[in-house]
């Protein structure tokens, strides 16, 4: 078998794309998990878009999830139009990741026991103490990375538990 320098290239970028894919979701999940622990995670697409309306300096990454279920509902659709507009409008990297089950189980049930509605996610940070965490930094270089190949909303996939 014979391969042009570009196939071997394209095999090449798509096993980094792959590693990069991998590196982020471990890196979404170590972000979550610490900003769960600092309460700096805002839970739910109304309470998302209160947070944005109120203080949107706070917020420092957003995660938008959905799966097969939800691909027909319409209103979430035009709610994820809307979150991702704002977050364009205001330098906030955002994410899609395809697993709501998983991204749920992560931020996890409320005092109520009630899983809560993973489909928008923020990580705030207050203004007066910005929050910083490495795990921010690898999904901010991975969103730069992605919009520089016009990919505007990169889906995450997380690692398998």
């Amino acid at each position: 078998i014979t391969m042009t320098l570009e196939e071997i290239r394209g095999q090449e970028n798509t096993m980094e794309n792959a590693d990069r894919v991998q590196s982020a979701g471990a890196a979404l999940e170590e972000l979550l998990v610490a900003a769960k622990k600092q309460d700096y995670l805002t839970v739910g697409v109304y309470e998302s878009a209160k947070v944005m309306n109120v203080d949107p300096d706070s917020v420092a990454f957003c995660v938008l999830a959905t799966d097969e279920e939800y691909e027909c509902d319409i209103a979430l659709q035009i709610h994820f139009t809307l979150i991702q507009a704002f977050c364009f409008d205001n330098d906030i990297n955002v994410v899609r990741v395809n697993d709501i089950e998983r991204l749920a189980d992560l931020v996890s049930a409320d005092e109520t026991g009630e899983p809560k509605d993973a489909h928008c996610i923020l990580v705030t940070s207050p203004s007066a103490n910005p929050w910083k965490d490495p795990a921010l930094d690898k999904l901010s270089l991975f969103c730069e990375e992605s919009r520089s190949v016009y990919d505007w909303v990169p889906t995450i996939t997380l690692p398998e538990r």
